[in-house]
């Protein structure tokens, strides 16, 4: 066929015969030049791959035609982790090294590690890091095809002998974690797994034939790796076509919106395929926001619980604008917040108080800040006008010399941080959202401590040495995970407070003429306890597709013990009234008995007083839950050896209680103990001896360290976003502390 004016037609009614005759493909010979192949099948005309008509639901890895299929577009696959199998390569065998094989009730796992050492003549008490790769081979991966004798005595006292092959430890470890059909051993094995990459799509979750699809030499598992910041500039620079602009002009329109609702609530370091799990609270309720933000909806009331959590002040002033631009919308915003610069940016303040618990429930003062400000029953108006502040310490401690180094910390997002934590004072680690301070204290230093000094099996972050860990004895994380999953956990027992009680009731008169023991007053052991409710005061009642509902027990109507037991008395009430006291009565009430009073009494000093003794567990907050912790360390008696690591402790707080919080943890310093908080908030920064700041900003753009010293040396450092907002508060605060002595002296 001659190609020439006119002959289009013809040529196209060919094509079309050529392709129905040869099922969709077909090859033109341009003679003298090239043999062109072409396809209408979405597939390569050579090797025949094809791919169906691209839809959305190809690029989703939550639906079975976009998912890898080798690990069910989960991205990662559990392996077994020889790092969590043998934590400590300078232990040997017989010292217990190989941690899965740990004797317990059961001695097969230990005769079965001996009978292989002595068949390959495996020295037990050498250090397994000084044995042979190929002794350390076969305690690991298995004796391949050469059988063992092994003699064994099982649980019912029986000898039993077997003649095979040793499998090796990590190999017995997969096997009863994807074989077991118990879920304790499974709970058990997945301590020494580790997830890793899947093999098939490394990571990205997607089919092979999706991850063919590339716009500008890139695919979609490939973008999702970028942060928000990163992605905005990606797509805003995209090169496409006319036609390829046209189509796509829409969807880049919306996609630049939405980055940017999310870059404007301070998440630009995070990256779009960041799992949900792993986000903070702060975090997950700010892409909420963004979500809200993004479907520009007017006349809705929104209220939210505290969206500061989590964010340096920096990021908080990004906050504040966008919370204004909802506003200017033609929305209400009902935002209950302790943050100050919030509240000073609200157009109407409610304050309720007085004070906490029993204690509140009243509106103090309503208004704009100025009015609450000047309305003197308002407690919060005297810390915003001034009246009332955190005052800053008259000098900063120095340390004894002791310290611990953290060398080239490198898991997620740190640049091989190299930073020594000075041991006996107070330190904060500082920096916007993002830069890294979880990673370097959660992840990599607590455990590490953990696995050196208590044996605890989590990995820690990539670092390549913690110094100075012989100088502490104790690691204390104060976390705010709740102190109990049941009713049955409350302050009382989780301070130890609830055992001191039970032996004043039993030691009273009427208890030793009944022969009532100490434990007929636990609500956790037949006896004492109501048999209806088992002790747990209230009944589930199972709804099926429904939540669980809660009602109070009919027998004992919430009280947990039986009659007898509540017929025992101590001045007056029995152990159910004295469950039901706040902490401030109880304190009170067992004033004439130090050994209680003492542990109650920690529980008023860190701001919970308005709480009740036996206040179930599952009601409170993430800062209650932190407080109770803390006071249940603050009663132990120290030896200035122990270490106390805080994450964002004032979650929760009203500036009023960061002031007794701040009491409590100088109190722990005072002992010579050491004490090492995360957080973004300037009254606690402010208060403490030294400071380690990260950044300079989130995600990639962060994890270094940017400044280390005193409040007051950071407060100098140009390039810390921390120091900035710093310095005014040290100026403002040194302003204040001085008209007060001034005041004093005019006095006298």
């Amino acid at each position: 066929m001659i190609v020439k004016e006119g002959v289009e037609g013809r040529m196209s009614d060919s094509l079309e015969t050529a392709l129905r005759l040869a099922e969709g493909r077909v090859k033109v010979d341009v003679m003298g030049v090239e043999e062109l192949l072409f396809s209408e099948h979405h597939a390569c005309p050579i090797c025949g791959f094809s791919i169906g008509e691209l839809e959305p639901r190809m690029f989703s890895f939550n639906s079975p035609f976009g998912a890898c299929p080798t690990c069910d577009g989960l991205g990662s696959k559990v392996v077994v982790d020889e790092t969590l199998v043998i934590p400590n390569w300078d232990l040997s065998l017989n010292e217990d090294a190989i941690v899965p094989w740990i004797p317990t009730s059961s001695a097969y796992y230990p005769t079965l590690l001996k009978t292989v050492c002595n068949h390959f003549n495996i020295d037990m008490d050498t250090p397994v890091k000084d044995l042979p790769k190929d002794q350390m081979n076969i305690i690991l991966h298995g004796s391949g095809e050469e059988e063992i004798h092994f003699v064994y005595t099982n649980e019912f006292n029986n000898t039993r002998e077997k003649v095979a092959p040793f499998e090796g430890v990590l190999m017995n470890v997969h096997r009863r974690f994807h074989e077991t059909n118990s879920d304790w051993v499974r709970e058990q094995m997945e301590k020494y797994m580790t997830e890793l990459p899947c093999p098939s799509c490394h990571g990205h979750r997607l089919k092979e034939e999706t991850l063919a699809v590339k716009i500008a030499h890139k695919h979609i598992g490939e973008v999702t790796t970028y942060s928000i910041k990163e992605a905005i500039q990606f797509f805003n620079t995209l090169t496409l076509s006319e036609k390829d602009a046209q189509i796509a002009n829409l969807i880049l329109r919306e996609i630049n919106e939405r980055l940017s609702f999310l870059e404007n609530v301070g998440l630009d370091y995070l990256t779009l395929n960041r799992m949900a799990g792993t986000l903070s609270g702060g975090e997950a309720q700010r892409i909420r926001l963004a979500t809200q933000i993004g479907s520009r909806l007017t006349g809705v009331l929104y209220i939210l619980d505290e969206p500061s959590i989590g964010l340096h002040q920096r990021d908080n002033d990004r906050l504040i604008e966008t919370l204004k631009s909802m506003r200017d919308l033609g929305n209400t915003l009902i935002v209950v917040e302790h943050d100050e610069d919030t509240m000073l940016a609200a157009d109407y303040l409610i304050d309720v108080g007085p004070g906490a618990g029993e204690h509140g429930g009243e509106i103090i003062a309503v208004g704009t800040p100025e009015e609450v400000m000047n309305n003197p029953k308002s407690l919060t108006g005297q810390y915003l006008k001034g009246e009332k502040f955190i005052p800053l310490p008259t000098e900063r401690r120095k340390g004894d010399g002791r310290k611990l180094s953290i060398k080239g910390a490198s898991e997620n997002n740190l640049k091989n941080v190299k930073v020594d934590i000075p041991l006996g004072i107070f330190t904060a680690v500082t920096g916007v959202s993002g830069s890294g301070k979880s990673t370097l204290i959660n992840e990599v230093l607590y455990k590490t401590l953990a696995q050196k000094m208590n044996r605890a099996k989590a990995k820690p972050g990539k670092v390549k040495s913690v110094e100075g860990i012989e100088q502490l004895e104790k690691i204390i994380d104060i976390d705010q995970s709740p102190i109990g999953r049941t009713p049955r956990s409350n302050p009382a027992t989780y301070t130890g407070v609830f055992d001191d009680i039970r032996d004043v009731y039993a030691t009273t008169n009427e208890a030793k003429v009944r022969g009532y023991k100490k434990g007929r007053f636990s609500f956790n052991v037949k006896g004492g306890r109501c048999e209806a409710c088992r002790g747990d005061g209230i009944i589930k009642i199972e709804m099926h597709f429904l939540p669980d509902v809660y009602v109070p027990c009919e027998v004992c109507h919430g009280k947990r013990y039986n009659r007898e037991t509540l017929e025992v008395k101590y001045k007056d009430k029995n152990i159910s009234d004295v469950l039901d006291l706040t902490i401030e009565e109880a304190a009170d009430f067992f004033k004439n008995i130090p050994k209680i009073q003492r542990k109650i009494q920690t529980l008023v000093d860190v701001g919970l007083g308005y709480m009740k003794l036996g206040q179930p567990a599952t009601t409170l907050s993430g800062g209650e839950a932190q407080r109770v912790k803390l006071a249940s360390e603050l009663h132990k008696r120290s030896n200035g050896k122990s270490i106390y690591i805080l994450d964002e402790p004032t979650t929760g707080l009203h500036v009023d209680d960061i002031a007794r919080l701040l009491d409590v943890l100088q109190r722990l310093v005072d002992n010579g103990d050491t004490v090492l908080v995360i957080e973004h908030n300037l009254d606690v920064i402010k208060t403490v001896d030294y400071m380690i700041d990260l950044g300079p900003e989130g995600g990639d753009r962060g994890g270094q360290i940017v400044a280390t010293g005193t409040p007051e040396q950071v407060a100098e450092v140009a390039a810390s976003y921390t120091g900035r907002y710093l310095a005014p508060i040290l100026k403002r605060d040194r302003e204040r502390m001085q008209k007060v002595v001034a005041k004093a002296q005019s006095k006298k």
